[in-house]
């Protein structure tokens, strides 16, 4: 047991929190020590009743059971990897930049969910960080199960084919992938790689309840892949950054 607990508290401090409450209210719900269904997201209920907890629940929720339990762990093993790996590695030292693209994920998935009426937000959101991973990894070479290999910006594909295959669905998936993309556009590729004007910062009440750790040395806010590889070209290959590492899924 102090085996488990100090991995868990080796897990970075958000990714922790998401990944407890990941466990925690679908436990609740399969206990029945509170009726599953005040989890879910019902757009009349949050509207009209004032249950405004629904889009908090629905997106730690997730319905545990014979035919669902292989592709809850299956994206639970997803949020443990990749909100880990962008925690300490695009966002290592700022907790608040990296809890700013968790909310505004967040908000546009409870919209399409509202709009669309989804029910479950967990998938979405899992599939967004790992969008947004594979972007800033994406000419990374990855193993996925039976020895392929690819890079890592076919993963989020990849995955929701996966899970396609073992869930049925590839709705969650898709959002999930677009809302990334969103993110990813608006914070790294119309400002960096277009010139454009940047629409999106995180909010200073953010920073003084989660302050940076290393000052303004971070790898937040690094070019993505394709600016670097320009600038190593001209360089003669020189200032390379490592955004992580590619992975066999499976491996701990």
């Amino acid at each position: 047991m102090s085996d488990l607990g100090d991995w868990f508290r080796s897990i970075p401090v958000i990714t922790r929190y998401w990944f407890a409450g990941a466990i925690v209210v679908p436990f609740v719900g399969k206990l029945g020590l509170i009726n599953a269904s005040y989890f879910l997201l019902w757009p009349d209920a949050f509207l009209y009743h004032f249950q405004i907890w629904r889009p908090i629940t629905a997106t730690f929720f997730f319905p545990v059971g014979p035919g669902t339990g292989f592709l809850y762990l299956v994206n639970l093993y997803f949020l443990y990897q990749y909100s880990t790996r962008l925690e300490t590695g695009a966002f290592d030292g700022r907790p608040a930049d990296y809890m700013f693209m968790l909310l505004f994920n967040w908000v546009c998935i409870v919209i399409t969910g509202l709009i669309m009426d989804m029910q479950l937000l967990m998938i979405p959101l899992i599939m967004s960080v790992l969008y947004v991973w594979a972007q800033l990894n994406r000419e990374m070479i990855v193993s996925f199960w039976f020895g392929t290999r690819f890079k890592a910006c076919y993963l989020p594909w990849v995955i929701l084919v996966f899970n396609y295959i073992i869930g049925g669905s590839v709705i969650n998936e898709l959002i999930g992938n677009l809302v990334g993309h969103l993110y990813y556009f608006l914070m790294f590729k119309y400002p960096m790689d277009l010139g454009g004007r940047t629409f999106l910062s995180t909010p200073q009440c953010l920073y003084r309840w989660l302050p940076s750790r290393r000052g303004n040395v971070s790898g937040f806010g690094v070019p993505p892949a394709s600016m670097r590889r320009g600038a190593e070209h001209q360089l003669g290959g020189g200032g390379r950054h490592n955004w992580g590492q590619g992975f066999r899924l499976g491996d701990q």
